[in-house]
């Protein structure tokens, strides 16, 4: 039963764990190579990690989007996607792609005279269901070595486990004012119970034994 209770503690933190992965903003130093389009067929297996339209155009089961193409300062390459968020689900409230697309296309640059950017972005990049993660702001900086520290995230998560602990000390005393008195109360009740049932044995037993037949001296 305790492997049990395990085994679903860490599922579920698991799931939570890629959740919030997926949701939360990333940061990446990147140099722009080029930007496209490309004409993507949403299927099942893909639909979700897409948003929907950019603002003001239709959705629909296929559409262009847009992807900017670069490279990390380690040499491997990297594709974002550009689409609006709107205000649906993640709230990011980004309705601004084409002003991004225009600043990604600035900061295209060569190898020989580098051009870095920091791209904020959510989601993840799966190749095999043609999923990109999502660009969200980008910036110029004037190194590869820069560090960017996730502000966002970490008071997100300081306010997270504040959340927790709180629901925790209220589930606490919930169950010490309500559960444990009920639990109590039950528990003392099936003593009684149980004591009940053993007195009335006791009886029928001493009954029974007072029609037995006495042994002849």
């Amino acid at each position: 039963m305790r492997k049990l209770k395990w085994t679903i503690r860490i599922i579920l933190l698991a799931i939570f764990g890629l959740f919030f992965h997926y949701v939360l903003p990333q940061h990446d130093i990147v140099r722009f190579v080029s930007t496209s389009e490309k004409y993507t067929d949403f299927s099942v297996w893909n639909r979700i990690f897409y948003a929907s339209a950019d603002s003001g155009n239709a959705d629909s089961p296929s559409r262009d989007v847009t992807l900017f193409h670069g490279f990390y300062p380690n040499g491997n390459t990297i594709i974002y996607r550009n689409e609006d968020t709107g205000w649906i689900w993640p709230p990011y409230f980004k309705f601004d792609s084409a002003d991004l697309h225009a600043e990604v296309r600035n900061l295209v640059s060569t190898e020989e005279a580098p051009k870095w950017a920091s791209i904020t972005h959510y989601g993840w990049r799966i190749p095999f269901l043609g999923v990109y993660p999502n660009a969200v702001a980008i910036r110029p900086v004037a190194s590869p070595d820069e560090f960017i520290i996730p502000y966002f995230n970490i008071v997100f998560f300081v306010l997270l486990a504040a959340f927790l602990l709180f629901l925790r000390a209220m589930w606490r005393q919930f169950r010490e004012r309500s559960v444990d008195p009920v639990l109590e109360s039950a528990s003392d009740k099936w003593d009684e119970v149980e004591a009940d049932v053993s007195e009335q044995r006791g009886r029928l037993g001493r009954w029974m034994g007072s029609w037995r037949r006495k042994p002849r001296q």
